[in-house]
C-alpha cells in the first residue's frame, strides 16, 4: 500500500459513515472495554493489585475466580494476559481494511467474524467454568463476556456480505 492510499484509508476510517464501519467502531469499542477489564484482572493476577473491586452479592468472588489454578493453567500465564493478547488480535482484525472491505478484501470481515465467534465461545466456556468448577462469579469476567456476546452479532451483516462476495467471485 502506498502513502497516498494509506492516507485515503485513514481518512475513510475516520470520516466514513457506512453501516458496516459504524458497526466496526462499536465492535472496537466493546473490544477495548473487554481489554480494559482484562488489564485490571491481569494487574491482580500479577500481584500489582492486592484486591479486585467487586459487588458484595452472593455468588460473586472475583479473587477466587481470577486467582484460581485454572486462571494460570494455559501456557503458565495468567489468563487475563492471554485474553488481553487475544482481544488485541480481534481489534486488529476489526480495524483492518477500508470502509468497503466486504467488497474489496472480503476475507478480512470473515476472519474478524471467525475471531469474534472464537472469543464468544471462549467467554461462554469460561463463564460456565466459573459456575460449575469454581462455584463463584467474577464481575470482571462477566462484563468481559457480555461485551464479547454483544460484539458478535454486530459483525454478522458484514460477514454475510463478505461471504456472498466470495461465493459470487468463485461462480
Amino acid at each position: 500500500m502506498n502513502i497516498k492510499s494509506s492516507g485515503e484509508l485513514g481518512r475513510g476510517l475516520r470520516s466514513g459513515s457506512s453501516l458496516f464501519l459504524r458497526r466496526r467502531r462499536g465492535i472496537l469499542g466493546l473490544t477495548f472495554f473487554s481489554s480494559t477489564l482484562l488489564s485490571v484482572t491481569s494487574l491482580y493476577q500479577m500481584g500489582i493489585l492486592e484486591r479486585l473491586p467487586q459487588p458484595r452479592w452472593c455468588g460473586f468472588n472475583s479473587e477466587k475466580v481470577n486467582g484460581s489454578a485454572q486462571a494460570y493453567s494455559i501456557l503458565s500465564l495468567p489468563d487475563g494476559l492471554l485474553g488481553f493478547a487475544s482481544y488485541a488480535i480481534t481489534a486488529c482484525l476489526v480495524g483492518a481494511g477500508p470502509e468497503n472491505r466486504s467488497q474489496t478484501n472480503a476475507w478480512l470481515p470473515v476472519s474478524m467474524g471467525l475471531k469474534l465467534l472464537t472469543d464468544a465461545l471462549a467467554a461462554g466456556k469460561l463463564t460456565l467454568d466459573e459456575c460449575r468448577k469454581i462455584h463463584a462469579f467474577s464481575l470482571w469476567s462477566l462484563l468481559t463476556a457480555g461485551a464479547t456476546f454483544v460484539a458478535l452479532p454486530l459483525a454478522l451483516p458484514e460477514v454475510k456480505a463478505s461471504v456472498n462476495r466470495l461465493v459470487r467471485k468463485e461462480v
